[in-house]
């Protein structure tokens, strides 16, 4: 270049911003990585908006046949005993045959939540033997041994009596909602 179009040159690009990193073409993202994106984004949202804490985890399976039992303390044994036998009025029920798992996972966390809110004590959650389960074997039944124990409002559980479902289902006892204690603390104060 002589000295002349070096000087024009110059004169020419004065003012003008230097490009930035010139490896670059400064494509837009392919369509199907935008739709990953968005997905992700779709499915973290979901996570962040599902309070059901149940867990979806390995679970301990048990036999299709299996009686289930679970108190937790402080429950007396009368009562225990009382809803093993069945002798409690029936308040609610949840019917899982031929529910998906998560389909089933959602129902029993929603079922409970309900139930307790609205002040039933006494229900039946019915997830059938599961003999012939895929993949194995009395599959929900297990699962809902594992998240009625994880679950806050339940005090105590155990299979069925005959006439209602046997090993196929469970009675569950809930604990008084707040509403009930308020109640009931009135009832006894008045003494």
């Amino acid at each position: 270049m002589h000295d002349d179009d070096k000087t024009l040159f110059e004169k020419e690009m004065q003012g003008v911003q230097p490009m930035g990193n010139l490896n670059s073409a400064g494509l837009a993202p392919k369509p199907q990585q935008a739709g990953a994106d968005a997905r992700r984004a779709a499915a973290e949202a979901e996570l962040a908006e599902d309070i059901n804490y149940l867990s979806s985890e390995a679970v301990e399976l048990v036999d299709p046949h299996d009686v289930l039992a679970y108190k937790k303390d402080g429950v007396q044994d009368g009562v225990f005993k009382q809803l093993r036998q069945g002798k409690y009025d029936i308040q609610g029920v949840l019917d899982l045959h031929k529910k998906r798992f998560v389909a089933a996972r959602a129902e029993v966390f929603a079922f409970i939540r309900d139930s307790h809110r609205i002040g039933l004590r006494t229900l039946l959650v019915m997830h059938g033997r599961g003999e012939n389960a895929k993949p194995v074997p009395a599959f929900l039944k297990s699962y809902c041994a594992k998240w009625l124990k994880e679950m806050p409002q339940v005090l105590a559980y155990h299979s069925a009596q005959r006439h209602h479902g046997s090993t196929g289902a469970l009675y569950v006892l809930l604990r008084k909602n707040d509403e009930q204690k308020r109640e009931n603390f009135e009832r006894h104060a008045k003494r």
